[in-house]
């Protein structure tokens, strides 16, 4: 099989692996191993691309510089005398992620992502109620109203309201206005929104639960001895709920890792079932925020062969899920005897504290508080290697291409030699 070609000079419809949006529309110029967004790049994008691929990287063990071969065979041997292995981080692209499940499989581990514990809070409603959602091209083309619930959105995805909000083109006409109401967060100092001057409502974001009853008891048509919700007064409720009701078509967006307080699951539940009652009389959808560090990818690629997603175990024979017991926290401080670590995207994602053995394929230009057993560096998705990334409203896997020579494995490459060497 020859070898992929690797493009060079001014290299448009990039598509970059930092966020759960993929903007697939950047112009990268690559000088040999040195990669420069010049069009459609936020600061995410520079910054991740710009950081260049060292010359020289080898693995390590116990900080001793090695070869690959030996790396592999250290991280096997940690493996085969482990008896509750954890596979967690999971940053990776559709490759890595069932390279993944295939070695949680082989060894009988545990795979957690990096991101689990804010997924959860999602994946929790989802299982219990269920909810409605929408795609970036349905805000970008339909919706004239959206909600952003407990986030700023732009500080994780910064390109969002310039792609899918700021637009006045859509496939229904030219003159597409959307309005913007930020609940309890506001954007950063010194951003903006092209075109859109948003509406703040300053309340308690942990406190949200409540606005979000009150405004469902209000739109039942019961009455209420409250005079407030959330550290905002009533009327303010009653306002936001008349403007969703009159949108033509409405979107609340929210994103996790931002709802970072006790049983937050129950607040995006509180969520959801509102936009059911909305949606009973008008058009309203959730669109809930993610797709950083591959965490769709591998609950995408794990759902498809299992039926689960992350915080699964192998242990038994087959998958069984428990989305408590099998956090990376829980199994770190009793049961985990070996850390496999997976970070191609950003290499301040390092492990967590842990006494353990701790295997690390991460990206180059990690560095660590306490060295691992195993350190394998690995190419970037997008960069070093192409690959498949799903994009954060879960509808399309984007292709990544191989920007530049780059002579690190892929992380599908390096557990598939660490499942040889087992």
């Amino acid at each position: 099989m020859s070898a992929p070609s690797i493009p060079s000079g001014d290299i448009p419809d990039v598509s970059c692996p930092f966020c759960g949006l993929v903007c697939d529309d950047l112009v990268v110029t690559a000088t040999g191993s040195q990669l420069t967004v010049r069009t459609n790049g936020c600061g995410l994008a520079v910054t991740s691309f710009g950081k260049g691929s060292p010359a020289t990287v080898s693995p390590r063990i116990a900080g001793r510089q090695v070869e690959l071969a030996a790396a592999v065979a250290e991280a096997a041997r940690l493996l085969r005398d482990a008896r509750q292995p954890l596979i967690a981080g999971l940053a990776t692209d559709v490759a890595g992620a069932r390279a993944a499940a295939e070695l949680a499989d082989r060894c009988g581990g545990v795979l957690d992502h990096m991101n689990a514990s804010a997924a959860m809070r999602n994946i929790l409603v989802l299982q219990d109620t269920g909810w409605i959602t929408t795609t970036y091209s349905e805000v970008r083309n339909r919706a004239d109203l959206l909600v952003a619930v407990g986030t700023d959105i732009i500080s994780r995805f910064p390109r969002f309201f310039e792609r899918c909000i700021a637009n006045r083109e859509t496939l229904f006409g030219s003159d597409r206005a959307c309005e913007v109401i930020f609940v309890g967060r506001r954007l950063p100092d010194g951003s903006s929104i092209p075109g859109v001057t948003p509406r703040v409502i300053d309340c308690d974001v942990s406190r949200l639960h409540e606005a979000f009853g009150v405004m469902r008891a209000l739109l039942a048509g019961r009455k209420l001895a409250a005079t407030g919700a959330a550290g905002a007064p009533l009327a303010t409720w009653r306002q936001l709920l008349e403007r969703m009701q009159a949108a033509r078509y409405g979107v609340a967006a929210w994103a996790a890792p931002d709802l970072d307080f006790p049983h937050a699951e129950l607040t995006v539940q509180a969520l959801c079932e509102l936009i059911k009652d909305l949606g009973k009389q008008s058009r309203f959808s959730g669109l809930p925020l993610g797709g950083s560090d591959g965490d769709l990818t591998a609950d995408a690629v794990h759902l498809w062969q299992t039926g689960f997603g992350s915080r699964t175990s192998y242990g038994s024979g087959q998958p069984d899920h428990d989305p408590y017991h099998y956090s990376t926290s829980r199994l770190l401080e009793r049961g985990a005897d070996v850390l496999v670590w997976i970070s191609s995207f950003n290499e301040a994602r390092v492990p967590p504290a842990t006494t353990i053995p701790v295997v690390v394929l991460g990206r180059a230009g990690m560095s660590f508080e306490r060295e691992p057993a195993v350190y394998i560096p690995v190419g970037t998705p997008g960069l070093d290697h192409a690959g498949h990334l799903f994009r954060g409203d879960r509808v399309v896997a984007l292709p990544l291409r191989q920007l530049r020579p780059s002579s690190l494995p892929s992380a599908a490459e390096a557990i598939a030699a660490i499942q040889t060497a087992l």
